[in-house]
């Protein structure tokens, strides 16, 4: 029940109404009004430092999770790689972005070589416990560790956010949609 009154406290974090079609026809709960994705600076697992701020002029998918999670990071990242694959060239303009809530086990170079398996351009970004945590506040991503003996999972937020061209957050697409849900409101929000 705390985690989930977490979520919920987390959902407030992003200031903005969710409303469930607006205008746009989007298929994820828009927010109205949009507001600036808030700028971050993480190791990235391209080699180079990531700043949201990068992928301006670029839709974005930004998703939070882990590499050793066993069902619903590797659907998520799997649904995304589908998507964009499905808009053929206009994939070209949409930049997947994975922040990891494990930076004891997600180095960048671990990650780069898990999230290539599922596309090689998402890119994934990593940094300390103190810098991954204000992100998680700024995007309200809740993130609690489970320790289980000698082995620990998180128990995380599964949505992802969508931020268009300007960079500003426009909708919230939660876990369970599907690659065409996906490739649909990518399509509207590239402007195509």
């Amino acid at each position: 029940m705390k985690f989930a009154s977490a979520i919920v406290a987390g959902f407030a974090l992003l200031g903005s109404a969710m409303t469930a079609h607006a205008a746009d026809s989007l298929k994820a709960g828009t927010f109205d009004p949009p507001r600036l994705a808030p700028d971050f600076l993480l190791q990235g697992s391209n080699g180079k430092p990531v700043r949201i701020s990068d992928f301006r002029g670029k839709v974005v998918v930004l998703g939070f999770g882990f590499t050793s999670c066993a069902e619903v990071c590797p659907t998520t990242l799997a649904v995304l790689a589908a998507a964009r694959k499905k808009l053929g060239p206009a994939g070209a303009d949409v930049q997947i972005v994975y922040v990891t809530v494990d930076p004891e086990r997600d180095t960048a170079e671990h990650m780069k070589k898990y999230l290539a398996t599922f596309d090689a351009t998402i890119v994934g970004g990593t940094g300390t416990q103190e810098a991954l945590a204000k992100v998680r506040k700024d995007y309200g991503i809740q993130a609690e560790k489970k320790t289980y003996g000698n082995n620990y999972l998180y128990a995380h937020s599964s949505y992802t956010l969508l931020i268009d061209r300007e960079g500003r957050i426009r909708a919230l697409m939660p876990y369970g949609h599907s690659p065409e849900d996906y490739a649909h409101d990518l399509r509207i929000l590239s402007g195509g």
